[in-house]
């Protein structure tokens, strides 16, 4: 490309393009702060700064289209809030879906007894248990092999839809879909490790039992292995139905927050 040519491009990028591209980013950018995958540790600063820009580049004919975007810095500034938190509403929803899964290899460690060995997650850097890291690493497998990043970005491209990048935000019904999300962050959290939980509850009462009928029996040095065996049996059968709950949780969050939107 030629100088005159470049030169030529340039010219035809006035503030309306700049001050719309800002907006894009300010919306794109609470994914890879909050949001599973997009967020993760295991991707350097500039990765992630790099994938932003480049959603931000695709997004933004998208977004522009029909808007008429003010050129002074005052107007822009409260839009470049508003549309942050357009942004983090979609980002936390879908972040409250992934801690429900870490919060389940939580409660499967607790139970189960591997909480004593805790370790560091590789993900986030938050110290946790071994069932905490496995589930974890599961959910962000089976996240990413549902095709979990790309219904993200379809859903932060449809919040464009509903909320145009210089329409007013209503504050109290996305407030609505994040706090609906946090409630349903511990429920989900106990459907996924319920299995575990049950069959540790069935186990205890067993133990407890036998160290009726049997005195002798030192149950705290069996029991200890025994319920580790039976934890490791139960997270093996029930994981791959992981798969299932986080697809219909997924959908669930981005329809609502979606729906949230159009309502304000």
């Amino acid at each position: 490309m030629t100088t005159a040519q470049l030169t030529q491009l340039l010219s035809g990028i006035g503030a309306r393009n700049v001050f719309a591209f800002f907006l894009v980013f300010a919306r794109i950018t609470p994914l890879f702060i909050v949001a599973p995958a997009f967020s993760s540790q295991m991707l350097l600063p500039t990765v992630r700064t790099v994938l932003a820009l480049a959603l931000t580049f695709g997004l933004a004919p998208l977004a522009m289209h029909g808007q008429s975007i003010p050129e002074s810095v005052l107007p822009v500034a409260g839009l470049l809030v508003e549309n942050f938190l357009v942004g983090l509403g979609l980002a936390y929803t879908i972040a409250c879906i992934f801690g429900a899964i870490q919060a389940a290899g939580v409660l499967a460690d607790a139970f189960g007894g591997f909480s004593f060995g805790a370790t560091v997650d590789p993900l986030d850097g938050n110290p946790g248990g071994t069932l905490t890291n496995l589930y974890t690493m599961i959910g962000l497998a089976t996240f990413l092999v549902i095709g979990g990043d790309a219904w993200t970005v379809r859903g932060l491209s449809a919040t464009f839809r509903a909320v145009p990048l210089t329409a007013d935000v209503a504050v109290r019904p996305l407030v609505g879909a994040v706090e609906t999300a946090s409630a349903s962050l511990l429920v989900g959290a106990v459907e996924i490790s319920a299995p575990v939980m049950l069959a540790l509850l069935i186990t205890d009462i067993a133990l407890g039992v036998m160290s009726k009928v049997v005195p002798q029996l030192n149950v705290y040095a069996v029991g200890f292995t025994v319920k580790v065996g039976v934890t490791l049996l139960i997270v093996g059968v029930s994981l791959p139905f992981i798969g299932g709950w986080l697809t219909n949780a997924l959908e669930g969050s981005l329809y609502g927050t979606l729906q949230s939107l159009k309502i304000g």
